[in-house]
Protein backbone atom coordinates (compact mmCIF):
# COMPACT_ATOMS: atom_id res chain seq x y z
CA UNK A 1 0.00 0.00 0.00
CA UNK A 2 2.51 2.27 1.02
CA UNK A 3 4.60 1.86 -2.38
CA UNK A 4 1.39 2.92 -4.17
CA UNK A 5 1.49 6.33 -2.75
CA UNK A 6 3.18 8.58 -5.35
CA UNK A 7 7.34 9.01 -4.95
CA UNK A 8 7.06 12.62 -4.00
CA UNK A 9 4.50 12.12 -1.41
CA UNK A 10 6.06 9.23 0.16
CA UNK A 11 9.54 10.74 0.62
CA UNK A 12 7.99 13.55 2.52
CA UNK A 13 5.86 11.52 4.66
CA UNK A 14 9.10 8.81 5.24
CA UNK A 15 11.60 12.55 6.41
CA UNK A 16 9.03 13.37 8.27
CA UNK A 17 8.96 10.24 10.09
CA UNK A 18 12.45 9.68 10.70
CA UNK A 19 13.17 13.49 11.19
CA UNK A 20 10.38 12.96 14.29
CA UNK A 21 11.92 9.80 15.72
CA UNK A 22 15.32 10.83 15.48
CA UNK A 23 14.92 14.64 17.33
CA UNK A 24 11.79 13.50 19.72
CA UNK A 25 12.83 9.89 20.81
CA UNK A 26 16.16 9.21 20.15
CA UNK A 27 17.77 12.39 21.00
CA UNK A 28 14.73 13.74 23.03
CA UNK A 29 14.06 16.82 21.77
CA UNK A 30 17.93 18.20 21.57
CA UNK A 31 17.53 19.29 17.91
CA UNK A 32 14.86 21.32 18.47
CA UNK A 33 16.94 24.49 18.99
CA UNK A 34 18.83 23.78 15.54
CA UNK A 35 16.18 22.27 13.26
CA UNK A 36 13.03 24.24 14.45
CA UNK A 37 11.95 27.95 13.03
CA UNK A 38 12.95 30.87 15.50
CA UNK A 39 11.76 34.70 14.85
CA UNK A 40 14.26 35.72 12.08
CA UNK A 41 15.29 38.82 14.84
CA UNK A 42 15.90 36.58 17.40
CA UNK A 43 19.21 35.26 18.81
CA UNK A 44 18.41 31.83 18.00
CA UNK A 45 17.12 31.79 14.02
CA UNK A 46 19.28 30.20 12.15
CA UNK A 47 18.89 30.66 8.11
CA UNK A 48 18.59 26.70 7.40
CA UNK A 49 15.25 26.92 9.84
CA UNK A 50 13.19 28.33 6.80
CA UNK A 51 13.34 24.78 5.53
CA UNK A 52 13.98 22.62 8.73
CA UNK A 53 11.06 23.56 10.37
CA UNK A 54 9.00 21.68 8.35
CA UNK A 55 10.14 18.39 9.15
CA UNK A 56 9.79 19.17 13.23
CA UNK A 57 6.70 17.99 15.09
CA UNK A 58 6.04 18.43 18.77
CA UNK A 59 4.09 15.19 19.04
CA UNK A 60 3.21 12.68 18.23
CA UNK A 61 -0.52 13.06 17.30
CA UNK A 62 0.48 16.75 15.43
CA UNK A 63 2.67 14.45 12.86
CA UNK A 64 0.07 11.91 13.02
CA UNK A 65 -2.29 14.50 11.69
CA UNK A 66 -0.43 16.29 9.51
CA UNK A 67 1.01 13.17 7.58
CA UNK A 68 -2.68 11.80 7.42
CA UNK A 69 -3.77 14.66 5.61
CA UNK A 70 -0.83 14.54 3.40
CA UNK A 71 -1.47 10.84 2.37
CA UNK A 72 -5.28 12.10 1.91
CA UNK A 73 -4.74 15.35 -0.91
CA UNK A 74 -1.28 14.81 -1.97
CA UNK A 75 -1.50 11.79 -4.11
CA UNK A 76 -3.84 13.27 -6.34
CA UNK A 77 -2.30 16.69 -6.59
CA UNK A 78 1.14 14.80 -7.09
CA UNK A 79 -0.42 12.95 -9.94
CA UNK A 80 -2.22 15.85 -11.16
CA UNK A 81 0.42 18.41 -11.12
CA UNK A 82 3.63 16.05 -11.80
CA UNK A 83 6.19 15.55 -9.41
CA UNK A 84 8.26 18.91 -9.99
CA UNK A 85 5.39 21.41 -9.62
CA UNK A 86 3.70 19.02 -6.44
CA UNK A 87 7.41 19.72 -4.99
CA UNK A 88 7.05 23.40 -5.67
CA UNK A 89 3.65 23.66 -4.16
CA UNK A 90 4.93 22.07 -0.94
CA UNK A 91 7.68 23.64 -0.07
CA UNK A 92 6.58 27.75 -1.31
CA UNK A 93 3.72 26.98 0.59
CA UNK A 94 6.00 25.86 4.06
CA UNK A 95 8.10 29.61 3.04
CA UNK A 96 4.57 31.25 2.72
CA UNK A 97 3.53 29.78 6.40
CA UNK A 98 7.08 31.44 7.65
CA UNK A 99 7.08 34.62 6.61
CA UNK A 100 3.10 35.09 7.27
CA UNK A 101 3.82 33.93 10.92
CA UNK A 102 6.93 36.11 11.49
CA UNK A 103 5.21 39.15 9.68
CA UNK A 104 2.41 38.78 12.39
CA UNK A 105 5.13 38.48 14.93
CA UNK A 106 7.06 41.31 13.89
CA UNK A 107 3.86 44.08 14.20
CA UNK A 108 3.82 42.29 17.84
CA UNK A 109 7.51 43.60 18.29
CA UNK A 110 6.94 47.01 17.02
CA UNK A 111 3.94 47.08 19.13
CA UNK A 112 5.66 45.78 22.16
CA UNK A 113 9.00 48.13 21.68
CA UNK A 114 6.62 51.23 21.17
CA UNK A 115 4.95 50.48 24.18
CA UNK A 116 8.27 49.39 26.71
CA UNK A 117 9.99 52.92 24.75
CA UNK A 118 6.86 55.18 26.00
CA UNK A 119 7.21 53.58 29.48
CA UNK A 120 11.05 54.11 29.59
CA UNK A 121 12.59 51.20 29.16
CA UNK A 122 15.69 51.38 27.08
CA UNK A 123 14.79 47.94 25.10
CA UNK A 124 18.34 48.44 22.96
CA UNK A 125 20.51 47.89 25.86
CA UNK A 126 18.49 44.96 27.05
CA UNK A 127 18.58 43.10 23.59
CA UNK A 128 22.18 43.60 23.54
CA UNK A 129 22.49 41.74 27.06
CA UNK A 130 23.26 44.43 29.02
CA UNK A 131 21.39 44.80 32.63
CA UNK A 132 18.37 46.96 32.73
CA UNK A 133 16.22 48.53 35.44
CA UNK A 134 12.73 49.12 34.86
CA UNK A 135 11.73 52.25 36.20
CA UNK A 136 8.35 54.28 36.76
CA UNK A 137 5.64 53.28 39.52
CA UNK A 138 4.55 50.07 40.24
CA UNK A 139 1.80 49.49 37.43
CA UNK A 140 4.54 50.93 35.11
CA UNK A 141 7.05 48.02 35.84
CA UNK A 142 4.99 45.33 36.42
CA UNK A 143 3.55 46.46 32.77
CA UNK A 144 7.28 46.35 31.56
CA UNK A 145 7.94 43.14 33.09
CA UNK A 146 4.56 42.06 31.15
CA UNK A 147 5.75 43.45 28.07
CA UNK A 148 9.25 41.67 28.48
CA UNK A 149 7.72 38.07 28.92
CA UNK A 150 5.89 38.27 25.52
CA UNK A 151 8.93 39.64 23.85
CA UNK A 152 11.10 36.65 25.37
CA UNK A 153 7.96 34.23 24.06
CA UNK A 154 8.11 35.38 20.55
CA UNK A 155 11.89 35.41 20.50
CA UNK A 156 12.22 31.98 22.06
CA UNK A 157 9.30 30.05 20.81
CA UNK A 158 10.09 28.33 17.73
CA UNK A 159 7.41 27.39 14.89
CA UNK A 160 7.19 23.20 13.93
CA UNK A 161 5.13 21.64 12.02
CA UNK A 162 4.30 20.64 8.16
CA UNK A 163 1.04 22.21 8.68
CA UNK A 164 1.69 25.49 6.35
CA UNK A 165 3.01 23.38 3.52
CA UNK A 166 0.07 20.90 3.40
CA UNK A 167 -2.14 23.69 4.15
CA UNK A 168 -0.95 24.96 0.88
CA UNK A 169 -1.40 21.27 -0.74
CA UNK A 170 -5.18 21.37 0.49
CA UNK A 171 -6.15 24.79 -0.63
CA UNK A 172 -4.94 23.89 -3.97
CA UNK A 173 -6.60 20.68 -4.04
CA UNK A 174 -10.18 22.92 -3.15
CA UNK A 175 -9.19 24.92 -6.04
CA UNK A 176 -8.36 22.52 -7.93
CA UNK A 177 -11.15 20.06 -7.43
CA UNK A 178 -13.85 22.31 -5.64
CA UNK A 179 -16.61 20.09 -5.66
CA UNK A 180 -14.86 17.37 -4.42
CA UNK A 181 -16.73 16.06 -1.07
CA UNK A 182 -14.47 15.10 2.10
CA UNK A 183 -15.44 13.78 5.42
CA UNK A 184 -14.82 15.85 8.95
CA UNK A 185 -14.53 14.39 12.67
CA UNK A 186 -17.79 15.11 13.84
CA UNK A 187 -19.91 16.06 10.91
CA UNK A 188 -21.94 13.12 10.03
CA UNK A 189 -22.24 14.22 6.01
CA UNK A 190 -19.51 14.79 3.61
CA UNK A 191 -18.57 18.57 2.53
CA UNK A 192 -17.92 19.76 -0.29
CA UNK A 193 -13.73 21.12 0.13
CA UNK A 194 -14.81 24.42 -1.54
CA UNK A 195 -17.08 25.41 1.47
CA UNK A 196 -14.69 23.68 4.19
CA UNK A 197 -11.39 25.54 3.22
CA UNK A 198 -13.01 29.57 3.70
CA UNK A 199 -14.21 28.50 7.00
CA UNK A 200 -11.12 26.62 8.36
CA UNK A 201 -8.98 29.72 7.01
CA UNK A 202 -11.02 32.59 8.58
CA UNK A 203 -10.92 30.74 11.76
CA UNK A 204 -7.56 30.53 11.34
CA UNK A 205 -7.14 34.09 10.65
CA UNK A 206 -9.46 34.68 13.82
CA UNK A 207 -7.43 32.65 15.99
CA UNK A 208 -3.96 33.62 14.79
CA UNK A 209 -4.78 37.51 15.37
CA UNK A 210 -6.77 37.32 18.57
CA UNK A 211 -3.76 35.07 20.55
CA UNK A 212 -5.98 32.46 21.24
CA UNK A 213 -4.73 30.04 19.45
CA UNK A 214 -2.98 27.96 21.97
CA UNK A 215 -0.10 27.67 21.04
CA UNK A 216 -0.92 26.51 17.51
CA UNK A 217 0.90 28.98 14.64
CA UNK A 218 -2.71 29.46 12.68
CA UNK A 219 -1.39 32.34 10.65
CA UNK A 220 1.31 29.82 9.58
CA UNK A 221 -1.74 27.52 8.02
CA UNK A 222 -2.91 30.74 6.69
CA UNK A 223 -0.30 31.77 4.74
CA UNK A 224 0.06 28.22 3.20
CA UNK A 225 -3.29 28.45 2.04
CA UNK A 226 -2.66 31.71 0.33
CA UNK A 227 0.66 29.88 -1.69
CA UNK A 228 -1.31 27.10 -2.39
CA UNK A 229 -4.80 29.01 -3.92
CA UNK A 230 -2.06 31.37 -5.64
CA UNK A 231 -0.13 28.37 -7.55
CA UNK A 232 -3.07 26.42 -7.96
CA UNK A 233 -4.83 28.79 -10.33
CA UNK A 234 -1.88 29.80 -11.89
CA UNK A 235 -1.57 26.52 -12.63
CA UNK A 236 -5.47 25.51 -13.48
CA UNK A 237 -5.20 26.78 -17.20
CA UNK A 238 -2.87 24.50 -18.07
CA UNK A 239 -3.21 21.55 -15.67
CA UNK A 240 -3.73 18.67 -18.26
CA UNK A 241 -0.74 19.77 -20.13
CA UNK A 242 0.97 18.75 -16.85
CA UNK A 243 -0.28 14.71 -17.59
Amino acid sequence: MFNSIPPVTRNIIIINIAVFVIANLLFQDRFVGYLAAFYPFSPFFKSWQIVTHMFMHGSFMHILFNMFTLFSFGPILENSLGEKKYLILYFLSGLGAFFLFNLWNFVEVQQISSELQQLGFNLNEYLSGSSVQYSGSSQAVLRQQELIGELNGIMGTPMVGASGAIFGVVAAFATLYPEAKIGIMFIPIPMKVKYVLPVVVIGSIYLGVSGNGGGIAHLAHVGGAIVGFILARIWRKHLYRFN
